[in-house]
């Protein structure tokens, strides 16, 4: 049994069974999620991190699109970016070298690995980096956390750019390409 793996499982918050469930759509929710972070429901913000959490245990993203999903309804909310931000970072050694968790701003904290990869993607004209999480969720790195991460980094040559990129557990990840 892989050690990185079944501390990943242990790390991954309880997560309800989301993807098993077939409620009939029940419409638009007036709910958002900001760049930021914050959850907004008819423009107020929602300040029960209780709430969130619980919004955020049956939140999936299919073909784009995002939704809150329980055994009886599916309602589709709006979201500007990723639903979720990492706010902090924490290395630890283990037999396969240091490994990455990070920390969301509703606690969850997740491994750095091939299940749960850093990846680049678009935002505001930007290549910044996200963390995909479960049921095609990801969360954005926080500018803290990103300029912390960033001075851990190798630059990497690869197809004329230059990559920089972090090892969390052996697996590189890239953080950030310069042409």
């Amino acid at each position: 049994m892989d050690l990185t793996s079944l501390q990943q499982q242990l790390q991954c918050p309880d997560l309800a069974p989301v993807e098993t469930w077939q409620p009939k759509f029940c419409g638009d929710l007036p709910l958002l999620i900001t760049a930021d972070g914050c959850w907004l429901y008819q423009g107020s913000e929602i300040r029960r991190p209780a709430m969130v959490k619980l919004f955020a245990s049956v939140l999936i993203c299919q073909q784009q699109q995002y939704y809150l999903q329980t055994p009886a309804e599916k309602v589709r909310i709006q979201v500007e970016d990723a639903p979720f931000l990492v706010v902090d970072s924490q290395w630890q050694d283990t037999a396969n070298g240091p490994l990455l968790t990070l920390t969301t701003n509703i606690g969850d904290a997740v491994s750095v690995t091939p299940s749960y990869p850093l990846r680049l993607k678009s935002f505001a004209q930007q290549r910044l980096p996200y963390l995909q999480l479960w049921r095609g969720l990801s969360a954005r790195l926080n500018r803290n956390t990103y300029y912390q991460l960033i001075e851990q980094c190798t630059e990497v040559y690869c197809a004329g750019e230059r990559h920089y990129q972090l090892k969390s557990a052996g697996y590189p990840f890239t953080l950030g390409v310069l042409s």
